[in-house]
């Protein structure tokens, strides 16, 4: 199979992973997902890695599972689309579970496992050209790709299940106010706005950043007093830490902190 559907660059602390099937919409078939867990499972090893930016090549960001493939697998279509969705768990559980945070920047269409991935991030930005929708019933298949986990904690249970029965298509500006995007820019912003946001967590406190997204994972299970006492065990733990000595120190000295990651 090709290598270059899912292209992976590394520089000053960025991360990017990019979707590079554009003449199919960055559509998901079992290589794409492959590939996709592969660069995902590369980022999560390095130690030089401050934030993940998950974009796309063309004008679309992910159309969903490439239906096309999976009627081409015939009778053999039930256990491709379970290695399919078995990747791109991998995937996702490589990405949520790096320190690193993840911002998804949307060009365009986000549809099915595009609106998935977009969910599963812990930051995303889209141009107003954007759509997105879960669209998997439309097909007569349910969600995957976290989406039933992620979406219900970020629009509510009813909510989730309104836009995962429907299919209803969101514009950009109604996915933000819904609380699925975290900022609406123009189109010839999109990159740039990306990439002050990259910089600006790049060199930032990797462990305070994990500790935060793990903190908001375990959340929507904890009780109160277990998720308090995860809350005292993690920031005792950072303050007695490099970075979170540095971010004090700083404070106190009207400087910026100078954080090395830890």
């Amino acid at each position: 199979m090709p290598d270059s559907l899912v292209l992976l660059t590394v520089a000053d602390r960025v991360a990017r992973i990019t979707l590079n099937r554009p003449a199919a919409g960055n559509a998901l078939n079992a290589d794409l997902a492959a590939q996709l867990r592969a660069r995902a499972a590369q980022v999560a090893e390095r130690a030089d890695v401050g934030v993940v930016v998950l974009d796309a090549a063309g004008p679309m960001f992910c159309v969903g599972g490439d239906l096309g493939w999976m009627a081409e697998q015939g009778d053999d279509v039930g256990a491709a689309l379970h290695a399919l969705a078995t990747d791109l768990h991998a995937a996702l559980e490589s990405l949520c579970g790096m320190d690193a945070p993840v911002v998804a920047a949307v060009g365009g269409v986000a549809a099915g496992a595009g609106m998935s991935l977009v969910c599963a991030a812990d930051l995303a930005i889209a141009s107003t050209a954007a759509k997105l929708t879960m669209a998997y019933t439309a097909a007569g298949l349910s969600p995957d790709g976290g989406s039933t986990w992620f979406l219900p904690r970020i629009v509510g249970q009813r909510r989730a299940a309104e836009l995962m029965l429907t299919n209803r298509r969101l514009t950009a500006q109604e996915a933000c106010e819904l609380g699925i995007l975290t900022r609406v820019v123009d189109a010839d912003a999109l990159g740039d706005e990306v990439d002050a946001l990259a910089r600006s967590l790049a060199d930032g406190p990797a462990g305070a950043y994990g500790a935060t997204k793990r903190l908001l994972a375990g959340s929507g299970s904890s009780t109160l007093p277990d998720q308090l006492a995860a809350e005292a065990d993690a920031i005792s733990e950072l303050g007695a830490a490099a970075d979170g000595r540095e971010g004090v120190a700083a404070f106190l000295g009207k400087r910026a902190p100078r954080f090395t990651g830890g």
